[in-house]
Order: structure tokens, then C-alpha cells, then sequence
């Protein structure tokens, strides 16, 4: 599988972004969004199956973010609101392997990348 997310571009603190992941190949995976800032480890922001259900959320994103998938387009998304500086990263989305159901928060869980988006907040 394939993934190439877009979306990120420089915005004003308190404002709104949309990222997308567009998925080429067997997309009934296990979907993740992370972000990696300059000298900070990988760090998990949502999670989300195929068939929807309950997504979960990392601690600093919970309350703000929003991960969502439109099957039919084989996209995911990540809306984000009340952007933050300490928001600024790269972007990252991933997926686990295929057969598997389970929502997890460690990078290392995931096994398909797509390169980054840069998503830089101003204050």
C-alpha cells in the first residue's frame, strides 16, 4: 500500500486545517496519523479502523482533532481545530498490517509510511 499525505501549509494559531491521506492499494487497514517536530520522538496523534468505529486519540490532540476516513475515496482525514505552535511538525500517516483490527499509538506498530506534511502553526 501507498500513502502520500497533504494538507499542511502555515496557519495562524487558533485556526483550522485539514490533512489528507490518500491510499493506493488495499486500504482496509488500520489508519494513523503521527507527527514528528525538530528533536522530539515520533509521536502518535489518532487512530481509526476501516470499518470506523470508535477512533482513539493521542492526549495533546484529544478535544481538537478529529481522524475520519471516506472509504469510497480511499482517504483519510485528520481535522485539526484550535491549531497550536506546539502543533507544528511534520505529518505523517500510516498503516498496520493487513488483517489486522487493533488500534494502537506505537510507531513501531505500523508498517506502511507516507511521506510528511509540514504543518506550521504561528503565534
Amino acid at each position: 500500500v501507498q500513502l502520500q499525505a497533504s494538507g499542511g501549509e502555515l496557519v495562524q494559531a487558533g485556526g483550522s486545517l485539514r490533512l489528507s491521506c490518500a491510499v493506493s492499494g488495499d486500504s482496509r487497514r488500520v489508519m494513523g496519523w503521527f507527527r514528528q517536530a525538530p528533536g522530539k520522538n515520533r509521536e502518535f496523534i489518532a487512530a481509526l479502523s476501516w470499518s470506523g468505529g470508535s477512533p482513539i486519540y493521542g492526549d495533546s490532540v484529544r478535544g481538537r482533532f478529529t481522524i475520519s476516513r471516506e472509504n469510497a475515496k480511499n482517504t483519510v482525514y485528520l481535522q485539526m481545530n484550535s491549531l497550536e505552535p506546539e502543533d507544528t511538525a511534520v505529518y505523517y500517516c500510516a498503516a498496520r498490517p493487513s488483517a489486522v483490527t487493533v488500534l494502537h499509538r506505537s510507531p513501531s506498530s505500523y508498517r506502511d509510511w507516507g511521506k510528511g506534511t509540514q504543518v506550521t502553526v504561528s503565534s
